[in-house]
């Protein structure tokens, strides 16, 4: 009877729900269908809560700081009715911050790049970006009326430099990079990849997502720490990781800024960031910018994890001095099943699989936080050893 009632249903599937199951089914075959997460471990070293506003509930005291009432929406789009008075003067303090002449706002890092990326574009750009760029960087300029596009190998000068050199000289010619690439957590080479757009006169679009809060004294990030703002068309500095919240904002200049209100889709047809989330920006910000707020800890505990990767039995650790380390396993199903083993034993490591990156860099993703303490590390250290 239920073979009976299951062939029916088969029957009664419309050919796009086929479709759809066939592909979910070589997903699930492939051992990297994914699925949303049901438990945590006790210990984090998988979110990228890198200075703990969210978890400790920092971000929160500052804000309780403010006890007035906060309106839960925005209303409407910035163009209609979801402007405000605070809104304009937080984009104010984020451009200071960062040493930028202007700040547009964006609902998330994720718009942020779209919308950029999108409406910058002419049919006759060219786009060069780093084979690593986030999936948001690469939806953007495919989506964008660009006709050329090419990646180039991760952060390898001289495939950019072919590839810069390749173009015509009348082309328009915009270069895309991280500068803290979330995957393997390296740093873009940032003063080299200035000196060859300004050799062949492009632009260069550099997304601080992973940097912000985290890289230089202030949590600046890595182009203004390096002083390099003068040389950068755009940056996208994002919020919901390192400060603890929601959102994300485009750097850049005044005629930048007055464009993407004029052309970025998903900065016009989208709904405002609430009031509850620009007081929780600003929060984050007036934080960064006090003399309480210190990244030297969170560094510290960097170099030290660093310092106890011989002893966790494995050597295919990426070279990274930033909070996001790996560990390359190299396979779906032994990822999955090493970080099953870390879970169990309360350290929160998510699997990172392929599609996701590419087949054979499997791996383990691990973040690193303010709040972790060198125990927890060596706990780590020793789990992986036993199971190496």
């Amino acid at each position: 009877m239920q073979t009976h009632l299951k062939k029916n249903l088969l029957q009664r599937m419309h050919p796009v729900e086929e479709r759809l199951a066939e592909k979910l089914k070589e997903r699930e075959l492939n051992g990297n269908l994914r699925k949303l997460p049901q438990h945590y471990a006790d210990v984090d070293l998988f979110s990228n809560d890198y200075l703990g506003f969210a978890t400790t509930g920092l971000l929160q005291k500052e804000m309780n700081k403010y006890p007035e009432s906060i309106k839960t929406g925005s209303t409407g789009s910035r163009l209609l009715s979801g402007n405000s008075e605070e809104t304009v003067t937080l984009e104010k303090t984020i451009a200071t911050f960062h040493n930028a002449e202007a700040a547009l706002l964006f609902n998330s890092g994720y718009d942020a790049n779209i919308g950029l990326l999108t409406s910058i574009a002419g049919r006759h750009t060219v786009y060069i970006y780093d084979e690593l760029c986030h999936a948001s960087i690469i939806d953007g300029i495919r989506l964008s009326q660009a006709h050329t596009k090419y990646k180039f190998r991760h952060n390898d000068l001289a495939h950019l430099e072919a590839r810069l050199a390749n173009e015509k000289s009348e082309h328009e010619i915009v270069v895309v990079v991280e500068s803290v690439y979330s995957m393997d957590g390296d740093m873009a080479p940032l003063k080299s990849i200035i000196e060859m757009t300004e050799k062949y006169g492009a632009a260069l679009v550099v997304d601080e997502a992973h940097a912000t809060g985290v890289i230089g004294n202030r949590g600046e990030g890595l182009v203004a720490k390096l002083g390099l703002e003068e040389s950068v068309f755009a940056r996208v500095h994002t919020f919901g990781k390192a400060l603890g919240c929601h959102g994300a904002a485009v750097l850049g200049g005044k005629g930048l800024k007055a464009y993407l209100i004029n052309f970025a889709r998903s900065f016009i047809y989208t709904t405002a960031l609430p009031p509850h989330s620009i007081k929780a920006i600003d929060c984050a910000y007036n934080y960064l910018s006090s003399p309480a707020f210190s990244n030297k800890g969170l560094h510290e505990l960097i170099q030290y994890f660093r310092s106890q990767t011989s002893k966790s039995g494995y050597t295919n650790w990426k070279d990274s001095t930033t909070t996001i380390q790996a560990l390359i396993i190299g396979d779906n199903n032994k990822t999955k099943e090493l970080a099953l083993k870390l879970q169990e034993e309360g350290l929160q490591i998510s699997p990172i699989l392929s599609p996701t990156v590419p087949e054979g860099m499997e791996r383990l993703r691990i973040c690193l936080h303010a709040f972790n303490t060198h125990e927890e590390i060596d706990r780590l250290m020793v789990v992986l050893n036993t199971h190496a």
